[in-house]
């Protein structure tokens, strides 16, 4: 795992690198939204009103919230609504209330159509007007449901007692009669005044008379989420869910970046670094498929990891490296011997160092010089997956050449497996890394304008294997 800190360089850089394709992404879940919003047809809610008189606590309007949305009430409003292709169950679904300010409970409504949504908010809020009143008019209890009653018809009989017996008290005649007929209306009226303060305190009284505040306003719009919504939503996810991928894997990617881990993976000493001139066609994959040409043409077809050149050099600066690594291999050999470059294959910055490698070679003094020369050099590309390298013949040793940040440490120790197999001890890592070119000045001793040879001075000319 990279113990890099994600920063926003790395996703600037996934931005600019991978733009095609989490623009492709991008189109690709825009047209997972929208399709979505076909197998999912339009929904539309509408909203009515029910005003509660009197007063209210909290929890009492969340108890008339739960009988909105009751069963009992659904069920009244589903079978008044008659719709015969949606269910008991999923209306209940659709059907939603909240407690508003000012005593309110607002019903809202969902349907496929504006009109239908309108039809169910209304009738759910007057089936649950309807079964509010019943319950503040009619217990359950039959106690508390019979005493109001029963002592209103004993008022009224009482009322038809006194009437009586006002009528048959002598109207006036003597003054026994006149204060009798004052006595029972007196008692009339106080009867009267006693069942008027009984209805005041009854509590239900207080809270019947829900009313509903006219009906709900036909819905003009889709209700969340629409089909833009559901569009720009599974676009934006892919993007997202693009740009993660890029950094988990970033995260997760156990390929070495620094020469030491590289030197260490091999069980060999870093001779040094050397320049190769960037250029973005060398990374490129020579098989130009159909395959090859969808990544070039959605920009996958090179790393996105990959840093960002180094500064500009020119050619003369970076010969004084490959001399450099050539006289440290130099010093490290016996005597002069043939070598074998090994170059991971698909590297093709270290195959383009390795054969510069092998011109530095040829410009060197002959081994009978003071300077004893340079190694002479063979390159050889091998696969990471199964590495195979020659059998000892006229080379003897290898000289690795790879690119960092490319090869995990279980590849780079099947390199080094497979150079012992084959007879040759790795005397020395070379990495190779791109850099930004600039014109040539001059360097003192003259170019190597021919072509490099994979094959340098000695017998035969040697090949690639």
């Amino acid at each position: 795992m990279s113990d890099d800190t994600i920063r926003l360089v790395t996703i600037g850089r996934i931005l600019r690198r991978r733009w095609r394709l989490l623009a492709f992404l991008a189109v690709v879940g825009a047209l997972v939204g929208y399709g979505t919003s076909v197998v999912f047809p339009p929904r539309y809610t509408a909203s009515a009103s029910v005003l509660l008189p009197g007063q209210w606590e909290e929890r009492e309007l969340l108890t008339q919230v739960d009988i909105a949305t009751s069963s009992t009430v659904v069920d009244r409003a589903a079978a008044k609504l008659g719709w015969t292709d949606v269910s008991g169950a999923e209306l209940r679904e659709r059907v939603t209330a909240e407690a508003a300010d000012g005593n309110i409970i607002k019903i809202s409504g969902t349907a496929d159509t504006p009109g239908r949504a309108q039809r169910l908010s209304d009738q759910v809020a007057q089936r649950f007007v309807a079964f509010a009143a019943r319950i503040a008019g009619g217990s359950t209890d039959s106690e508390a449901a019979t005493g109001p009653e029963a002592l209103r018809k004993k008022v009224e009989e009482t009322n038809r007692r006194i009437t009586d017996l006002a009528n048959a008290a002598d109207p006036g005649r003597t003054v026994e009669s006149v204060q009798a007929r004052t006595a029972l209306e007196k008692l009339r009226t106080s009867l009267e005044e006693a069942m008027t303060k009984l209805d005041e305190a009854d509590p239900a009284t207080d809270k019947a008379g829900m009313v509903v505040m006219g009906p709900a306003a036909r819905p003009t719009g889709e209700a969340p989420p629409t089909r833009m919504q559901l569009t720009v939503a599974g676009a934006l996810l892919f993007f997202l869910l693009a740009v993660i991928g890029h950094l988990v894997a970033a995260r997760m990617d156990r390929r070495l970046r620094t020469e030491p881990e590289i030197a260490a993976a091999l069980g060999s000493a870093l001779l040094g670094t050397v320049d190769v001139p960037d250029d973005r066609r060398a990374h490129r994959p020579e098989d130009g498929g159909p395959w090859a040409r969808i990544r070039r043409l959605l920009g996958i077809d090179t790393r996105w990891d990959t840093p960002t050149p180094l500064g500009s050099v020119d050619e003369a600066d970076r010969r004084i490296r490959y001399r450099r690594v050539c006289s440290r291999l130099r010093e490290q050999l016996p005597a002069p011997r043939r070598l074998l470059a090994v170059v991971p294959d698909g590297d093709e910055i270290a195959r383009r160092a390795a054969e510069q490698l092998v011109a530095e070679a040829e410009t060197d003094p002959s081994p009978s010089s003071p300077g004893r020369g340079y190694p002479m050099l063979r390159v050889v590309t091998v696969s990471v997956d199964r590495p195979t390298v020659p059998d000892r013949d006229t080379e003897s040793g290898a000289l690795v050449v790879l690119s960092a940040g490319r090869w995990t440490a279980e590849e780079l120790a099947g390199i080094t497996e497979a150079c012992a197999d084959g007879g040759h001890g790795v005397v020395g890592v070379v990495v190779a890394g791109p850099v930004r070119d600039r014109p040539t000045r001059s360097a003192g001793r003259p170019a190597d304008n021919a072509t490099p040879a994979l094959a340098v001075r000695g017998e035969g000319t040697g090949g690639s294997a």
